[in-house]
């Protein structure tokens, strides 16, 4: 692995998040070869942000590869929240989630974590939204760039947790999300996976085998449950999931 590429993959993505450069894309000697490229800018770029508050996992489908992304601690906010002058030069991009709470580290051993375990270190399940925008000024045709921009991740807003987690069914899960007190997307078991706890306990040993494992506090984010919508600025963003609870944040008006 060219770790002078490496670096210069995760400064350029970086410079576009503090919004220093336009990035269309990166260029063809950024370009991760494979995931394990991408993933080390990921860890490149964690590096510079600081602790990781959580991670997001999703697929396409129950069969379909798993991909993650670490969510940065300084942009996991509890809800209500209201964006002041975070993405007002990029996109508002809203997915409506079910995320989770760890209240064990499951750090690296020898043999796999099984879902049973998973599901024993977690302490909450919580309604969330995760805000998605892109690094790219242009849309990431190559997977592989946008698996290094942390899939997009941009913030990440939790809403009050519940601890009977065996009550939960993905497959049934319904969710509502309203922009300015319209519904613009409802949803039952929208989530592509359908089970989100094959996905969980995938990330939890994708992580303990790549970078110290999930961590006690740390969030996870499992995919969205109404695709993805975009809010204007100036825009109040209401999510219901059925039987979990509700998050709200809102924007500034650019």
């Amino acid at each position: 692995m060219d770790r002078q590429k490496i670096k210069a993959a995760a400064q350029l993505l970086l410079a576009a998040r503090n919004h220093e450069i336009s990035l269309a894309q990166l260029p063809p000697e950024c370009m991760p070869v494979d995931a394990a490229e991408a993933y080390a800018v990921q860890d490149e770029v964690t590096c510079t942000l600081g602790p990781v508050g959580g991670w997001k996992v999703g697929a396409k489908g129950p069969e379909a590869p798993p991909s993650c992304a670490p969510m940065p601690a300084q942009s996991v906010f509890a809800a209500p929240y209201h964006f002041f002058d975070l993405l007002m030069a990029g996109a508002r991009g809203v997915e409506v989630e079910i995320a989770l709470c760890m209240k064990h580290d499951l750090p690296p051993r020898d043999t796999p974590y099984s879902q049973e375990e998973v599901l024993a270190a977690v302490a909450t399940i919580h309604p969330a939204i995760e805000v998605v925008s892109s690094r790219y000024s242009h849309s990431a045709s190559n997977p592989l760039a946008g698996l290094a921009d942390s899939l997009s991740n941009c913030a990440f807003i939790y809403g009050p947790g519940r601890n009977d987690l065996g009550q939960i069914d993905q497959s049934v899960q319904h969710a509502e999300l309203y922009f300015n007190g319209l519904e613009v997307a409802s949803s039952v078991g929208g989530n592509p996976v359908v089970d989100i706890w094959p996905l969980v306990t995938w990330l939890a040993n994708h992580l303990a085998g790549r970078c110290g494992g999930l961590k006690a506090g740390q969030f996870v984010t499992t995919g969205s449950c109404t695709g993805l919508l975009y809010a204007e600025s100036g825009s109040s963003v209401n999510a219901t999931l059925h039987n979990i609870g509700a998050v709200d944040i809102s924007f500034a008006q650019v």
